[in-house]
């Protein structure tokens, strides 16, 4: 057999299983596998990137994005901690993703050599599995595995680390001969008929739907069933792109800045279908609209893994099954009952929530996310990091069946312009808008670098209000008037984007944002548009001044 080095053979293999892509930043730990990528390119290209932290975003955006694994590569030590952000959102989101991590060679392990880490103890509590490959004829077994795992059940990151010597052993060992189709596991004809019969008993049956692994068909089968049947579809925290949310169906999303007409929703619900998620906090006001562990609703939980079944709650029903193939199981049956006004009453509510009043800012993002959510062309997607501006895209925007959402369940700064760059290289021609506070901005604004190098600039909206918008929120409702640390005072950030070969301009007021934002679209540089936002816009309802009014009035 053909003998070859152990980074060839791990480049080969993830040819084999379909890989085209991979984001990083070189190390000497893992030259190898760099030497074997440099004949891989236009096959298997090497996004450079500009810190591993970014890296890690974008590997974790691109697998979110496209349903394989987003692959990552960064050396031993500071590498890995800096990438260690990318694994845990990647976790939080549900999203197959594999990072591969230089190691020490195997005859200096355990004498914290030079930048040693025992990443299966530091991953081992933010990633599905850990592991390292202590010999190069096992490379084939252990990527095939990682491949597999990183996709099935609850979707995830897995973390491989590399020893050097490893990578450059010969062996005999051949590739991969190609990826194994991961089947989701299927419901019986007769968990379906249970799960119509308790719908049938409802009064105010809800559908509440999320997680990772879905397919578009999977979500049209859903909506399919729900259409046929009348039932309201609630998505959980950041996960309203799976569902059409122009269907009757579609009232809303529980997550950060739940309306009281989405937390009663779920509270007077009868019988709760929770299709594919894993009950976070966020999506249960911090656990509170359901009792821990028996909710009075009627629980009928479905999940890819077994392991999320009964975490938090006690179902009425546990079943062990992908949401693509209990939506297509689902999608035929007959359901009828007397729930109609309930569910018109919950989309009414859903479609007051955009109606805001006008804000006190120069820029009133009211009316820029308006004119966007009729721009945006139908496959457009949309990311962001963390703060308070992701009220925006996340509750002022619906997304259509071809559009995406690419926001972080850990709540991040810093995801939104690293996953803008991954859904850039997945398809340069697809419109890609990241919206970014200022601070959420500066936390990976260097990749612009790694944007313009790969020719993968999407258009970034920078939300500049001068301040940490989420803490300084918290800071003025519990303690009023004692502002330390949340103010900023940032760079020329038009001047910045010039240097990274954006264009780039800056919006100083709401109608002059309709004529820069179809600059930006007919760009081929991508682009960079600093909004002068007003910090006391900092919720489309409360302005700062009344929050710090109002704290100040309960402390007297």
């Amino acid at each position: 057999m053909e003998r070859r080095i152990g980074g060839k053979l791990l480049v080969e293999c993830l040819q084999a299983l379909g890989a085209t892509k991979s984001f990083g930043v070189p190390g000497e730990s893992y030259l190898a596998v760099l030497d074997a990528l440099y004949d891989t390119r236009n096959s298997l290209d090497f996004v450079l990137c500009r810190n591993e932290g970014g890296a890690a975003f974008m590997a974790s955006a691109y697998g979110k994005l496209t349903g394989t694994p987003g692959i990552c590569f960064v050396t031993r030590g500071p590498g890995a901690t800096n990438a260690s952000i990318g694994v845990h959102t990647a976790m939080q989101d549900s999203a197959p993703m594999i990072l591969f991590v230089g190691q020490v060679g195997t005859d200096m392990k355990d004498r914290e050599a030079f930048q040693e880490i025992n990443y299966r103890a530091y991953f081992g509590d933010v990633a599905k599995w850990v592991t390292e490959i202590e010999h190069a004829d096992r490379i084939p077994e252990i990527i095939s595995r990682a491949w597999i795992t990183a996709q099935s059940g609850r979707p995830g990151p897995v973390v491989i680390a590399l020893p050097e010597d490893v990578l450059a052993a010969e062996t005999r060992c051949p590739p991969l001969k190609g990826a194994v189709p991961v089947r989701e596991a299927a419901p019986a004809d007769e968990t379906v008929d249970a799960i119509v019969l308790e719908l049938s008993k409802a009064q105010r049956p809800l559908i509440l739907m999320g997680g990772g692994g879905w397919t578009l068909k999977g979500s049209r089968d859903l909506q399919a069933f729900a259409e046929a049947g009348d039932l309201p579809v609630l998505a959980a925290f950041r996960y309203q792109d799976r569902y059409d949310n122009h269907s009757e169906t579609y009232v809303g999303d529980a997550g950060v800045g739940m309306t009281p007409s989405t937390k009663d929703l779920i509270k007077s619900a009868d019988v709760i279908v929770a299709v594919n998620i894993r009950f976070g906090e966020m999506t249960t006001d911090g656990y509170t609209l359901l009792e821990v562990p028996t909710p009075a609703q009627k629980l009928i939980h479905i999940h890819a893994s077994d392991r999320e079944l009964g975490k938090v709650y006690q179902p009425d029903m546990a079943i062990h099954a992908g949401p693509n193939a209990l939506a297509a199981a689902l999608a035929g049956r007959n359901l009828q009952g007397p729930w109609a006004a309930w569910r018109e009453t919950a989309r009414r509510n859903y479609l007051a929530s955009f109606e805001a009043p006008d804000q006190p800012s120069p820029v009133d993002m009211v009316k820029v996310t308006a004119f966007l959510r009729e721009r945006l062309p139908e496959d457009a997607v949309l990311t962001n990091g963390a703060g308070n501006f992701t009220v925006w895209p996340n509750k002022f925007f619906r997304f259509g069946p071809g559009q995406r959402l690419l926001a972080p369940q850990s709540g991040a700064m810093g995801y939104g312009v690293p996953a803008a760059i991954a859904a850039k290289v997945d398809n340069p021609r697809r419109t890609v808008v990241c919206f970014a506070g200022d601070g959420d901005f500066q936390m990976n604004c260097q990749e612009l670098g790694t944007a313009m190098q790969a020719n993968a600039q999407p258009i970034i909206l920078i939300l500049n209000n001068g301040i940490y918008g989420t803490i300084r929120m918290h800071q003025e409702r519990t303690y009023p008037e004692r502002v330390l640390g949340t103010t900023l005072e940032n760079p020329d950030f038009v001047t910045l984007a010039k240097a990274y070969g954006y264009h780039a301009e800056h919006v100083g007021k709401t109608e002059d944002f309709e004529a820069a934002f179809e600059r930006a679209l007919a760009s081929s540089t991508g682009a960079v548009l600093e909004l002068n936002v007003s910090p006391e816009a900092l919720t489309p309802r409360q302005t700062l001044g009344q929050m710090r009014a109002t704290a100040l009035a309960a402390a007297e």
